[in-house]
């Protein structure tokens, strides 16, 4: 459809489009097991995913900031527009506000895309931020991404991502997507991930929170002790009190701690 318009994929927006129906199909399956819903999905694109999504009886609202793209959709899809089962929207996805995008709208509420690379760092933290609007977040990402979600403490690719996302949601790799599936097809694989928000979060995703994480990664060689130091802007017998109560080796590094761990620390260097 792209290139019969006279148009092609924009690297500058990172358009590598799902090309593959057997793989869209999956994604709507996981996104709606059971038909009806609300999908807010992000970078809906040429309407790869839309299309299964409304074969599933779900109200769509699909954010999509080309300009080129969206008369497309409009076109490819205009008796769900006017039938008010879609809803288009030209905008960035970085932008929007999930959760009020479904206030209102039948249930259940899911967050749903196909993540360009370069966005997907803001992407994942709109949606862990916004994660207590949905029944799932389903997304599909770079294979490498889909690792660090969902990597457990000691692994290699546990870190700051695993944490915050962990502390909201389970998290599970549903599938991976090999990189023919794409039109461009990109460099790497890809996987989708499906995110459940937890009935009770292990941790408000807190400034606090934030620093007490991010402060055990950025320098993951260093003990807990020394990433710490000026944590929050404690003097570090502070810093040592707070572990100790939290029940926290000072001499570990940040990639052994679990979320709980890192939610106890908060609490305590907060109290």
């Amino acid at each position: 459809m792209l290139r019969e318009r006279g148009l092609s994929p924009k690297k500058h927006f990172g358009q590598n489009f799902l090309a593959d129906p057997r793989v869209s199909q999956a994604i709507a399956l996981l996104c709606l097991p059971t038909p009806g819903g609300t999908v807010v999905e992000l970078g809906a694109g040429l309407g790869a995913l839309t299309a299964p999504l409304l074969a599933r009886d779900a109200h769509v609202i699909a954010v999509e900031r080309d300009r080129d793209l969206v008369p497309l959709l409009c076109e490819r899809f205009e008796a769900e527009l006017g039938a008010g089962a879609l809803v288009v929207l030209e905008a960035d996805a970085k932008a929007v506000d999930p959760a009020a995008l479904v206030a209102g709208r039948p249930e259940p509420h899911v967050l749903a895309g196909n993540l360009p690379y370069q966005l997907t760092g803001p992407l994942l933290e709109l949606a862990i931020q916004s994660c207590g609007a949905f029944a799932r977040i389903v997304f599909l990402v770079q294979l490498e991404v889909a690792v660090r979600l969902a990597a457990r403490p000691g692994a290699d690719a546990y870190g700051a991502l695993s944490v915050f996302a962990q502390a909201q949601s389970s998290v599970r790799r549903a599938m991976v997507v090999r990189k023919g599936a794409f039109d461009p097809v990109p460099k790497v694989d890809s996987a989708v991930i499906v995110l459940e928000p937890l009935p009770i979060p292990i941790a408000q995703e807190t400034p606090e929170f934030r620093a007490v994480v991010s402060g055990a990664f950025s320098q993951r060689r260093k003990q807990l002790r020394n990433a710490w130091r000026g944590l929050l802007g404690r003097a570090p017998n502070e810093v040592e009190a707070a572990a100790n109560r939290a029940g926290i080796d000072l001499s570990a590094r940040g990639e052994t701690l679990s979320p709980q761990d890192f939610a106890r620390m908060t609490r305590e260097l907060c109290a």
